[in-house]
């Protein structure tokens, strides 16, 4: 998953917006990539490379959604929220690093439209256990790795898989099999049950 506020999503959608600039201090995206970015559907990634800020040029601002640099920088300024609840105040200077992340709208994504789903019928709640059944054919894992990503919304794998006993590549492979059914969003980090995953689990309390 993208993450972007809901003012760039007109013109990701019409292709106005094609640049996205992030403090990263390394790539959570790669070229060819395809992205959620929820509501909207689906960007393909084209470029990432990294620049200074002081490289950065009018156009490249207004490709990201800005009016000009200074409005860029004043956006990269914004006080941010932690994990931990404190408020932080990044300061940019010309040479901070940013990546500069060319894009493009790819549309819709069956999977989103999917996971949005969370009117659920009885015949929708008894095919998805029957999908997780055949999951677990080979040893019940689904149970646990939806209540651990309801229990750790948008915690890294690696600590999910930890507190699971498991190793983390298997752990990630698993969790795709889930997201293809609908159940759960990747985040930048970690995931999080999608509607359809908190409708299911709703309904199939004693699951």
């Amino acid at each position: 998953m993208l993450l972007f506020q809901k003012r760039f999503h007109a013109g990701l959608v019409d292709g106005s917006v094609t640049l996205t600039f992030r403090r990263w201090e390394r790539p959570h995206v790669r070229p060819g990539g395809r992205y959620r970015v929820h509501p909207i559907g689906v960007v393909q990634v084209t470029e990432v490379r990294q620049v200074r800020l002081g490289d950065v040029t009018p156009s490249d601002a207004r490709a990201a959604g800005f009016e000009s640099v200074a409005e860029l920088r004043a956006y990269l300024e914004a006080p941010v929220k932690t994990r931990g609840g404190r408020v932080e105040r990044p300061a940019v200077a010309d040479d901070t690093l940013l990546f500069r992340v060319a894009l493009r709208h790819a549309g819709q994504d069956d999977r989103v439209d999917l996971a949005l789903e969370d009117a659920l019928s009885a015949d929708d709640v008894e095919a998805i256990a029957a999908s997780l059944h055949r999951l677990d054919a080979k040893g019940a894992w689904t149970r646990l790795t939806l209540s651990a990503i309801a229990r750790s919304p948008q915690v890294a794998a690696s600590r999910l898989a930890t507190q699971l006993g498991r190793e983390t590549v298997p752990f990630k492979v698993d969790v795709r099999k889930l997201k293809r059914l609908g159940l759960t969003m990747s985040f930048e980090v970690g995931y999080e049950l999608s509607p359809r995953g908190r409708a299911f689990l709703r309904a199939r309390r004693r699951w």
